[in-house]
């Protein structure tokens, strides 16, 4: 068992903090701007992906706040409208993070008329990344952690209380993380999954399944609790997601095999 007593500081300098969880999205954005520009080297929209990137750091920014502020903590925030902008005080979604760059991608690319989906692929191969290295500082700031446990690698979060937890940080970081980036890498190679499409769909079926069953052993927000059928907001929009991409991908399937 390991007890958990991180600063979730990890530089600071006079009067200025710089958190790992900042630290974590630079990692997960520049490490995987870095391999989508290698996986696309050969692609016609290899030029324009730079400027793309930005699109997408806007899409993640402002779709991971709003998603948090819709899904999670509305009320409050419907009294406390200001605190929206208030970014360093935590209350980002994943799921409206993918929302952000969705809608995001679609503006560039009808503006540069391309295929939406040879962008939205490679950040489905990359995105992992980002979710590894934010789930690794979710773990630092002690938060989103799970339900008692007496499991060996059961961990002590001390800022909360003197429990032994699932660390479900890092349940979420090695599969949403580490082997979603494998399989997605493994399906890039296989020539019945190369059109357009389908490795986005599989990253939405693959990252549903993992997030729905990690969301079993993880505490559910504290101002939501635990909702219909006694399941997580987490997990009933991990649903929506699975079907989008069920959906998708057999859409993709039925067209690749029609041409």
């Amino acid at each position: 068992m390991f007890i958990n007593n991180f600063d979730p500081v990890a530089i600071e300098f006079f009067t200025i903090e710089i958190r790992w969880y900042s630290l974590s999205y630079i990692a997960g954005i520049l490490l995987g701007w870095f391999l989508a520009k290698r996986f696309l080297k050969d692609k016609d929209i290899y030029a324009r992906f730079d400027d793309y990137i930005t699109f997408v750091i806007i899409g993640i920014i402002l779709g991971g706040r709003f998603g948090y502020v819709l899904f999670y903590n509305l009320s409050f925030y419907i009294e406390n409208p200001f605190d929206i902008f208030k970014l360093w005080q935590g209350g980002m979604s994943f799921h409206g993070g993918v929302i952000g760059i969705i809608i995001a991608t679609v503006l560039f690319a009808k503006k540069n008329k391309d295929n939406i989906f040879e962008y939205l692929d490679v950040i489905a191969i990359v995105s992992p990344i980002g979710i590894f290295f934010g789930r690794l500082a979710n773990f630092i700031n002690s938060e989103l952690y799970g339900h008692e446990t007496n499991l060996p690698w059961g961990v002590k979060f001390i800022k909360i209380d003197d429990l032994y937890r699932h660390p479900t940080q890092l349940y979420e970081a090695f599969f949403e993380g580490f082997v979603l980036f494998l399989i997605l890498l493994f399906c890039r190679k296989i020539e019945g999954l190369k059109n357009a499409g389908i490795l986005s769909s599989l990253f939405l079926i693959f990252y549903s399944i993992f997030r729905f069953t990690i969301e079993y052993f993880r505490v559910p927000d504290e101002q939501l609790g635990y909702l219909i059928l006694n399941a997580t907001m987490g997990q009933m929009i991990s649903v929506l997601f699975l079907l989008a991409g069920i959906l998708l991908f057999y859409s993709k399937i039925n067209a690749q095999k029609k041409s």
